[in-house]
């Protein structure tokens, strides 16, 4: 109770704070990004100009993320203050909303235009939020960034457009190798299978089956019924890889692999996938562009195409 009380104290401390000041020219402006890919983009356009924290690191799933009370005071304290959006985080947006009354508050997927984004059956109304699953959509949010810093410092609007005009050409060669990679995947092997359903826009761009043992979110359940129709779609259609995710239990990727194999069908783990969260910090994986090589890298060569083993620039950690 304790605990409870204190947490809530810091929640109504936040929302009592003055309205944002004028940031000031020699200081760099401090940005708290909910997620990780959020933060890339923040670091990428904002340069030397920026100092960001993610709120999210390597393993964690914003779906099911809750701010705590560290969490609320830097955002309380930050210039800028970037969140995703289209319901990733699902248990914070009455936070943010409360927030955005007295701070800068930013969700930066919700400026991506509606014909681009997925809808789901499971969610009416609302959106698939995974737009960072490949290079073209991340482009959009990239650019709503540069928006976000340069709205907060507007001086140094041209530093911001400079940089981001630099990264949204880095991603143009991600877009070149995903592209590249995936058309090299068999036709008979384009099915991507997955703990929950992360890669529909994936899926779209490269004109692969996605399949999901949860939804769009990782707090929709995988009942018995659904693990058990993935086993029998896994052996009559022959498919031998399944990927498990970074940021999600491999249980139910586990529990089919176990299936199959009680049907006398070997299915293994084609690797590791970056879905909604990146690689350890201070790695390539552990930047936006290298999440997505990894994730098309290994996606790539577990379907059937032969890429070069350490991605499209020689840069991913041997052995993935």
């Amino acid at each position: 109770m304790i605990l409870r009380r204190t947490f809530l104290s810091a929640i109504a401390a936040a929302m009592i704070l003055p309205l944002a000041g004028p940031v000031r020219a020699d200081q760099p402006l401090q940005v708290v990004a909910t997620t990780g890919m959020i933060a890339d983009a923040a670091r990428q356009v904002g340069g030397d100009l920026v100092e960001v924290k993610a709120l999210m690191g390597p393993g964690v799933d914003p779906h099911a993320y809750r701010q705590t009370r560290t969490d609320i005071v830097a955002m309380t304290r930050a210039d800028l203050v970037l969140w995703h959006g289209l319901y990733l985080e699902a248990q914070m947006e009455d936070f943010f909303q409360d927030l955005a009354r007295k701070r800068n508050v930013v969700a930066v997927a919700e400026g991506l235009p509606r014909n681009l984004l997925r809808g789901h059956d499971d969610y009416a109304d609302k959106f698939d939020p995974h737009v960072w699953m490949t290079p073209v959509l991340w482009k959009e949010v990239v650019k709503q960034v540069q928006i976000a810093l340069t709205e907060t410092r507007p001086d140094s609007a041209d530093i911001f457009a400079a940089n981001a005009a630099a990264h949204l050409a880095e991603l143009d060669g991600l877009a070149r190798y995903a592209e590249a990679s995936m058309r090299q995947v068999p036709p008979e092997n384009r099915v991507l299978l997955t703990a929950h359903d992360a890669f529909g826009y994936f899926g779209a761009a490269y004109d692969v089956e996605v399949l999901g043992i949860q939804g769009i979110s990782t707090q929709s359940e995988a009942g018995l019924n659904r693990v058990s129709a993935l086993v029998d779609l896994l052996v009559d259609r022959g498919i031998t890889a399944v990927f498990v995710e970074s940021s999600v239990s491999d249980r139910s990727i586990r529990a089919l692999i176990e299936g199959a194999a009680a049907k006398g069908h070997k299915v293994q783990i084609g690797g590791e996938l970056f879905s909604d969260a990146m690689g350890p910090e201070g790695t390539y994986e552990g930047t936006y562009v290298g999440m997505i090589d990894h994730n098309v890298t290994v996606i790539a060569s577990a379907l059937g195409a032969d890429v070069p083993a350490r991605g499209m620039s020689g840069r991913l950690s041997a052995g993935f």
